[in-house]
């Protein structure tokens, strides 16, 4: 028979962790689920769905944000604090599922199992997060998102550590986000691509440009060539142009029961395009 742990706190969680690395953390148990049916039964389950600790969205009083890794995509959606500063997560958590995985599928849990297709994932790259873990042994330590990624559906998180939070940095003045999700159908669909960004336009060119990709590697990933080709150009058709040819360089996607690898090349390059021609016009009110 599994073995069920509901710890009441963080210090809790975290010694249950360190006692029984073989069990495993359950958040909002969305994918946990799907894939029982092709998985053994665990020897045990530690459940921090709900955890206080774990949970809420706040102004880290230096004009970033701070998520806990327990937070639900429907609590993101709500959060006024999420859609003033971090509107490509919010776009992102409006795309997750249907209203029932929202309710229960977390930040944390998308970040832990870590899918090439994981919703938020190319957003918390676009937004340079960082993602805080903590053990009973060793305590904190933050990692930057993309170091976190390891490879295909792997990260750095050891097997006596636990997510704890997502932190943002400040907004940067006047930067501008975009999200981007392509899929079979309008909604509840599994990605293609999908692109986020974010950048300023300071004396007419572009500055702080970040580019997350998902579903076009075996991990989400910064498209860092595109990123250079735009950096310090106007914003508009001819730069959009050199970050399709940069796009073309550094991206290998490949064919798979979803999509091509050539629909996949495209679809990345026109949703980039479209983010930078975007930039030289007005921001919408």
């Amino acid at each position: 028979m599994t073995a069920y742990l509901r710890p009441a706190g963080l210090d809790e969680a975290l010694r249950a962790r360190r006692e029984h690395p073989s069990y495993t953390v359950l958040a909002g148990g969305t994918d946990l689920l799907v894939a029982s049916t092709r998985r053994p039964d665990p020897p045990g389950i530690i459940d921090l769905f709900g955890l206080a600790s774990l949970s809420g969205i706040a102004d880290d009083g230096a004009g970033g944000v701070s998520i806990g890794a327990a937070t639900t995509y429907a609590a993101i959606m709500a959060s006024d604090i999420v859609a003033r500063e971090l509107p490509a997560l919010a776009a992102a958590a409006r795309e997750v599922g249907a209203l029932q995985i929202q309710a229960r599928g977390t930040l944390g849990g998308n970040i832990a199992t870590s899918s090439p297709v994981g919703d938020t994932l190319p957003v918390l790259l676009a937004l340079d997060a960082a993602i805080e873990l903590a053990s009973a042994g060793r305590g904190a330590r933050r990692l930057a998102y993309e170091s976190f990624l390891t490879g295909y559906r792997t990260t750095a998180l050891a097997g006596d550590e636990i997510i704890v939070r997502v932190h943002f940095p400040p907004r940067p003045a006047g930067a501008r986000q975009y999200w981007r999700k392509m899929g079979t159908r309008r909604a509840q669909s599994i990605s293609k691509v999908m692109v986020a960004g974010c950048a300023q336009v300071v004396d007419g060119v572009l500055r702080h440009v970040r580019l997350g990709l998902g579903a076009v590697a075996d991990r989400p990933l910064r498209a860092r060539a595109a990123e250079a080709a735009l950096a310090g150009s106007p914003p508009g058709r001819e730069a959009a142009g050199r970050a399709r040819a940069a796009l073309a360089g550094e991206l290998h996607p490949i064919d798979d029961v979803r999509s091509t690898a050539s629909y996949r090349l495209a679809a990345a390059q026109n949703a980039v395009a479209r983010f930078v021609e975007s930039l030289a016009e007005p921001e919408p009110s």
